[in-house]
């Protein structure tokens, strides 16, 4: 599944992002792609269980691929 943040993603913001992916689902393969403003997250779980983490942090992101 992929995700596409409406802010800009800045280097200290991978590890808070990838901390709240893993709090969804440990074993999430977590690629953050700072130039293109998305998130893509390798796990068995709905999209829709990691946007609340997403909003949780404060994240604003819209599901581009499910």
């Amino acid at each position: 599944m992929k995700f596409s943040v409406s802010e800009a993603i800045g280097s200290d913001d991978i590890s808070r992002i990838e901390r709240a992916m893993k709090s969804v689902d440990v074993d999430a393969k977590v690629d953050i792609d700072i130039d293109a403003n998305s998130v893509s997250v390798d796990s068995w779980l709905m999209p829709e269980e990691f946007f609340v983490a997403f909003q949780d942090e404060d994240y604003s992101v819209r599901i581009i691929e499910g």
